[in-house]
Formats: structure tokens, sequence, C-alpha cells
């Protein structure tokens, strides 16, 4: 590797340590010429499968954009960046073993609701409003309704969506 202070051909590492969730390798270098310390990151490059839209054009898979997805739901919800990164990292996974070589946008979307379902009730409706594009405030009703039917184990981690005397939105 060349070194990124003077130019010099050689740089020889120094130190290799695995990163905690064993992703990345860092390795420190020095050059042989000039003796400047730098660092190197070594992952494995996997390639993702293309995102088929739903009219027909075809996306290299973005990160960022699924990030921002995540971050869209999330805003303003109690779910630390650390669980949205692993909401990323595991519908990457998903991604990646799904062993397809293009995936429709919808699979993809179905990946995100699924992980936003663990994290936050409500980031899961907004995600899911839009997602599913619901016209009314029935088709709301009823996603909430089939949101509660699934998560019965959940039952008092999050205020429920819905005030259960008046089966009306809950209001603060």
């Amino acid at each position: 590797m060349h070194c990124p202070f003077c130019h010099h051909e050689d740089t020889k590492v120094i130190d290799s340590r695995v990163s905690e969730d064993g992703t990345t390798i860092r390795r420190r270098r020095e050059c042989e010429r000039c003796a400047e310390r730098f660092n190197t990151f070594e992952t494995a490059e996997l390639k993702m499968p293309a995102i088929v839209k739903s009219d027909g054009r075809r996306e290299t898979f973005d990160e960022r954009k699924l990030r921002t997805s995540f971050e869209r739901a999330l805003q303003k919800r109690p779910v630390g960046s650390e669980q949205i990164e692993d909401a990323v990292r595991a519908v990457m996974h998903a991604l990646r073993t799904s062993g397809e070589r293009e995936l429709p946008s919808l699979r993809v979307g179905e990946f995100v609701m699924a992980e936003l379902k663990k994290l936050d009730q409500v980031a899961y409706v907004r995600f899911a409003s839009v997602y599913r594009k619901f016209e009314d405030v029935q088709a709301f009703r009823e996603e909430i309704e089939r949101l509660e039917r699934d998560l019965p184990g959940l039952e008092g981690l999050q205020l429920p969506l819905l005030d259960e005397a008046a089966g009306s939105p809950r209001r603060r």
C-alpha cells in the first residue's frame, strides 16, 4: 500500500485488530521511508442484489437510502442509533442471504417493516402508512389492530396506539 504522506510504495503492517462485530480489520501501518503511521480498514466486499422498483427500473442497492428510511420512521422516537445500525445490518444480511441477484423494492420494504415492528410500534405504523399507501383513517386503524394482534407479548413495553376504552387514538 502506498504511503498517503510521501507516496512511497512500501508500508509495513505494525498491528492488526478485528472489530468488535467481526466485520472489519483495522491495520496500523508505517511507511518505510518517512516513518509516518496511519490506519487502514479492511472489509469483505459482498455484492448486494439490485433493487427492482415498482415501475421496472433497476437500481444498485444504496445503504444510505435504507438508513434514511429507518431514521425517518424513527424520528423523535426513543430508539438509539446503535439499534438503528443493528436493524440496517439485519436488513442487509437478509438481502445478501436471499441468494437473489435482483429483489423487488417491495420485498426490501417488507424486511424494513419486520425490523421496525421489533423496534417501535409507532415507527412501524409510520413506515407502513407510506409503504402500503394508506388512503384513510380506517386503513391506519386496521394496521394498528393487526399490529396489536401480532404482538401480544409486547404489551406493556410501549404505550398502546389506541385508547382501549374508546377505540380512538391515544392523546397525551
